[in-house]
């Protein structure tokens, strides 16, 4: 059997070269081509972007999707756009990550028992993912699950990460508390077979639609990886 690094880094590498949204591949490529003004002379990665943290992890957090001027242009989940920056502060406050900086993939930014995925790998177009697009990438997500037997909290980044995640888990485990519809804070407890407990948190995205609404404030993303640290404590039993 592969060691989690193993598992994920083979992961890492079918997701870079997929094809299985042809209409995916060819409007990130654009993106890349066109480019953002403000990034005019940064060279975009344009293609599916892999996970990325701490491969024994036993944080877990799911995004929607790469921006299409953040994670398709640096190749790293949340990287080079607002939502990044937010998301990176708060998991450095958190202990989760070792700096609070997230601009290119060569930042030295690292995290610490977290890991950092998305329920979609390439960036679709008004960040609207088809169902046939999400089911295409579903399998993605489903074999970094197998490939991370650690994992105990779960942080969904975003409704249809939500949504992604709960239906997973409806169909591999029981629940051991009643699912609680979409907000923010919202907990939901699973356990497999072995009587495992996994935890899911909900969060609203960090999206600027968000943050400069006043949907999402940093105090309120704070609270959810607080409240994710001291589940992971009282897991281990530490204080």
């Amino acid at each position: 059997m592969s060691s989690p690094t193993e598992a994920l880094a083979a992961i890492a590498r079918r997701v870079v070269i997929c094809k299985r949204c042809p209409e995916l591949r060819a409007y990130c490529a654009q993106i890349a081509r066109v480019k953002k003004r403000e990034h005019r002379d940064s060279a975009y990665w344009g293609k599916p972007v892999p996970g990325f943290g701490d491969r024994n992890a036993r944080l877990l957090i799911v995004g929607l999707a790469p921006g299409a001027h953040g994670s398709n242009r640096t190749g790293r989940m949340f990287t080079g756009d607002a939502s990044g920056v937010w998301l990176y502060r708060t998991l450095h406050r958190a202990g989760f990550a070792n700096q609070r900086r997230s601009v290119s993939i060569d930042d030295g930014l690292e995290l610490r028992d977290a890991y950092i995925t998305a329920a979609l790998r390439c960036a679709p177009p008004g960040n609207k993912p088809t169902p046939l697009q999400r089911k295409r990438c579903l399998p993605f997500l489903l074999e970094e699950l197998d490939a991370m037997p650690r994992v105990r909290v779960i942080v969904t980044l975003g409704k249809l990460a939500d949504d992604t995640i709960h239906a997973v888990f409806r169909q591999r485990y029981r629940l051991g508390s009643p699912r609680v519809r979409f907000t923010h804070g919202a907990q939901t407890l699973y356990q497999d077979e072995t009587g495992r407990s996994l935890i899911v948190i909900a969060s609203y995205h960090p999206s600027r639609q968000n943050t400069n609404t006043g949907v999402l404030t940093e105090p309120m993303l704070d609270e959810i990886f607080r409240t994710a640290a001291s589940l992971l404590r009282k897991a281990t039993g530490t204080s």
